[in-house]
């Protein structure tokens, strides 16, 4: 397994086909809400396995802040230790680059995960593409 930041247009296309199978096709969010204006101010990581996209996410700098965005795992590909080698990633990259405070929107059913890596709930719950979520935040 490989998680790399995106440098190029077919490791970002890598990365949003793995975002449009895991959210448009298994959890039914809506395309336009999948693919955002917000695609260009951020880092794009994409994991790999034996050449294959199966991991991605995301990270934008607001107000100081690691926002950490759009994780997600191929469903094959999942407790295989993709999700946390990537969030190592996102984070050590953040950190590189100065910033150690982040913060992430997730849904209630990855709490436990975020919650294994030292993240927080710091909010109540609430929908994002009609899915619950809540915010956590981590200090390194």
């Amino acid at each position: 397994m490989t998680v790399k930041v995106v440098e190029n247009k077919k490791e970002l296309e890598d990365a949003f086909s793995v975002r449009r199978t895991v959210f448009i096709d298994e959890q039914n969010v809506p395309a336009e809400e999948e693919i955002d204006t917000l695609e260009e101010e951020a880092t794009h990581f994409v994991g790999y396995h034996e050449g294959s996209p199966i991991a991605a996410g995301r990270l934008r700098v607001v107000a100081g802040y690691g926002k950490i965005e759009r994780i997600c795992v191929l469903k094959e590909a999942r407790k295989t230790g993709v999700g946390k080698e990537l969030m190592n990633k996102i984070e050590t990259y953040a950190l590189e680059n100065g910033i150690d405070n982040f913060k992430l929107n997730a849904q209630t059913q990855a709490i436990p995960f975020y919650s294994r890596l030292g993240y927080e709930v710091v909010s109540d719950e609430f929908l994002d593409a009609g899915i619950p979520h809540r915010t956590m935040n981590k200090h390194v």
